[in-house]
């Protein structure tokens, strides 16, 4: 009982419902292991008894929680405080408010802090004397009440970054890339929007992991992106410097002939070798006076998240990239042996940073060509759930990441094993200590060059599934967060970036959570496949814990990532009418983790998981099922004017279902670039690692002949399809 009452007080759920009607325990070991990673020792009866009286005796004295949230126009929450107490708040803009408690309910002058037209937007220190001597200091953050709404309704690509390749390319598709087709998709088409795959760093050394989802730092970009053409230092080489450049970019032609003309598959760790070197020759150009200015004040603006990040980069190099194997004092970023090695590493960790502003520079580029081409949101990045543990982002804040824990999903009806994405969680305590600035700064970090972000597993805001290490999924316990303060702290970088805010919601979601994230202005996400009217009227089932905690429904994607329940998990329901769905969503066909269109009509996609082994029936089963649901989505079309009765050509459906979420009141309709084209093959499998090439397809046309840009740009397919959706666009 202690012990259970302990979990509570520390956010931690000790049973959840992986099906309405069915409870599962977490066990007294899990329950001890997620408090240890939270700094709270509960291993034996005693421990537990200090441990309570110890969060007594603190809870006790706090005059106020480690972060106090307000939204704009309305006062803090605060908690009781004794009349008496001074409260003070020092802005961001060094202004100084007070105000005094009587009769429980802080009073002042025209500058009291508690009055809600006082509070500017920002973050700012709080502080708390009580008439008994106790004194107390919180972050405080004062958020907008909603995120920007997105300008108008739009239609936009989807597109795995790697996967865009040029004839400029060197071996995988590049910010150069991206730039031309956000600037002819923007003037050409009328797109509004091209969303990305995470750009997030990712561990270097070879084999690198080709997923987008497992990186070593979100906070920076990777720069493997990097058109190294446009560079401005690489028109100044000259010499030797040059002559090498030149052999170079003749090799990655060979990497890309390889990929487009050859067959193969796209080779991170082939083209971050001859971008490296590349990069080696350009960091070596003298900057001129104008650029070293510029670069200068990206270092001062980075600060020292930059200078961890190019620190642990230069380690990597020397050590190798898992930091928890490097010699012991190196593995503490602040340690005085980390501070001398800094000194001795500092031509290495100037390249690192030179890296990061490069990158920074052509990721401005793209949305700014995006933006100029008409774009009325431009790029849209993607926040990955969580990060590599031996990657840049927990060297640097390891006291924000609960050591010795991974994220993932519990076990329920569809996947009784349930699910470790081997990614460590955020300690939602020393996130509140520091008044969620790792979190601020990353999304800071993400929304500098886009007009609107993707948060991955956006229910992960509010709680996530911990699992000790060494113990499978089904060993787990929910963890819960502050949802108001994290969806605050969004809300508020969303404002000053002027970004919407995407959250992928796909799956079983607790209740409330939709609702909260609809009411701060969040979208959510919602793919064709899988509106239908389940039991409860919505597109996705609810499920409900106890000690407020909820069942996912997410699954793992092979290489890592978190991705959308399964094709079939949920048993067959009504198809929601276009009026039916929500406005306030990205509205797509399919997605990365999902078959392409192309691939579902001709049952491809039940081939090749047939082929892998992954189907959870007999495959006669499972070809029933997919052609059920496939009569019943073209009875649909047919029925909403769509598509003429028994058409069933591949190009005239793909065109119909892109229609159809056109008829729909989603205020942005995504078009998965592969679709339109005819691609077969989806970029991700989950349930696969080395049976399935995820994350190193190039994109193709029916045929598997991969794509190039300039072919996508000439592409009658393509421009038949949105030739479509412009005339159907209201």
């Amino acid at each position: 009982m202690g012990r259970a009452r302990l979990a509570r007080l520390h956010g931690i759920a000790t049973s959840y419902e992986p099906a309405p009607g069915r409870t599962v325990h977490v066990s007294d070991d899990t329950v001890v292991a997620v408090l240890a990673a939270l700094g709270v020792d509960a291993s034996t009866p005693e421990a537990v008894r200090t441990a309570l009286a110890a969060h007594e005796r603190t809870a006790g004295r706090a005059l106020l929680p480690p972060t106090v949230t307000a939204r704009s126009g309305r006062a803090p929450r605060l908690p009781d405080l004794p009349d008496g107490t001074v409260l003070r708040v020092g802005t961001e803009d060094g202004a100084v408010l007070g105000a005094e408690v009587r009769d429980g309910t802080p009073h002042g002058g025209t500058d009291d802090p508690t009055a809600p037209a006082r509070l500017p937007l920002g973050v700012h220190d709080l502080r708390a004397d009580a008439p008994d001597g106790r004194t107390a200091r919180a972050h405080l953050i004062v958020a907008p009440d909603a995120v920007p709404a997105p300008p108008g309704r739009s239609h936009g690509f989807l597109v795995q970054l790697y996967s865009l390749l040029s004839r400029h390319s060197w071996g995988m598709g590049d910010l150069g890339d991206l730039a031309d087709l956000a600037a002819w998709s923007g003037r050409a088409l009328g797109t509004g929007f091209v969303q990305l795959n995470p750009l997030h760093a990712a561990v270097p050394g070879a084999p690198t992991d080709p997923s987008p989802y497992r990186p070593s730092s979100r906070r920076f970009p990777d720069p493997v992106h990097l058109r190294i053409e446009q560079v401005p230092e690489y028109a100044l080489l000259t010499g030797d410097a040059r002559v090498r450049a030149d052999e170079l970019a003749a090799r990655a032609r060979t990497l890309r002939e390889d990929v487009l003309d050859r067959g193969g598959l796209i080779d991170r760790d082939a083209v971050w070798a001859l971008k490296r070197e590349a990069l080696e020759l350009l960091a070596a150009v003298p900057l001129s006076p104008g650029r070293r200015a510029a670069y200068c004040a990206f270092l001062a603006e980075q600060g020292r998240d930059l200078d961890d990040h190019a620190t642990w980069c230069a380690l990597a190099e020397r050590h190798g990239p898992d930091w928890r194997g490097w010699p012991a004092g190196l593995r503490d970023p602040r340690s005085p042996q980390a501070a001398r090695i800094r000194h001795d590493l500092l031509d290495r960790i100037d390249f690192h940073c030179r890296l990061a502003w490069f990158t920074d520079q052509q990721l401005a580029a793209a949305q700014r060509a995006a933006r100029e081409a008409g774009m009325a949101i431009g790029l849209v990045h993607d926040l990955a759930v969580g990060v590599h543990p031996s990657g840049a982002d927990t060297w640097a804040q390891q006291d924000a990441f609960a050591a010795g824990m991974s994220i993932g999903a519990p076990p329920d009806a569809f996947n009784s094993r349930g699910q470790d994405w081997g990614l460590p969680p955020w300690r939602p305590n020393a996130l509140a200590g520091s008044g969620y600035a790792p979190y601020r700064a990353l999304l800071r970090g993400l929304l500098r060059h886009a007009g609107a972000l993707r948060i991955d597993h956006v229910m992960g805001l509010f709680r996530l599934w911990w699992v000790p290490e060494g113990r499978p999924p089904t060993e787990g316990a929910y963890v819960r967060y502050d949802g108001e303060a994290m969806l605050s702290a969004l809300a508020l970088e969303a404002h000053r970036a002027g970004a919407a805010v995407i959250g992928e919601d796909l799956g079983t979601v607790e209740p409330g959570v939709r609702e909260a994230l609809a009411e701060r202005g969040v979208l959510g996400t919602s793919v064709l496949w899988f509106e239908r009217a389940y039991g409860n009227g919505d597109a996705a089932t609810d499920g409900a814990a106890t000690d407020g905690a909820a069942t996912d429904g997410a699954a793992a994607g092979g290489a890592g990532d978190p991705a959308p329940a399964s094709e079939g998990t949920v048993a067959p329901a009504r198809i929601l009418a276009p009026d039916e769905w929500r406005a306030g969503c990205l509205a797509t066909v399919t997605t990365h983790d999902l078959p392409p269109t192309a691939a579902r009509l001709a049952g491809d996609d039940v081939a090749l998981r047939a082929r892998l082994g992954l189907l959870a029936g007999p495959p006669e089963r499972e070809r029933s099922r997919a052609a059920h649901e496939l009569r019943e989505w073209l009875g649909a079309l047919t029925r909403h004017g769509l598509l003429p009765k028994g058409v069933r050509d591949e190009e005239a459906v793909v065109r119909a279902v892109h229609r159809f979420l056109l008829r729909t009141p989603a205020r942005m309709v995504g078009i998965w670039l592969p679709d339109a084209v005819g691609d077969r093959r989806p970029q991700n499998l989950p349930g696969t690692w080395d049976e399935y090439p995820n994350w190193r397809l190039p994109i193709a046309g029916p045929d598997g002949r991969p794509h190039t840009l300039e072919e996508l740009a000439a592409s009658p397919r393509l421009h038949a399809l949105m030739r479509e959706l412009a005339t159907a666009a209201p």
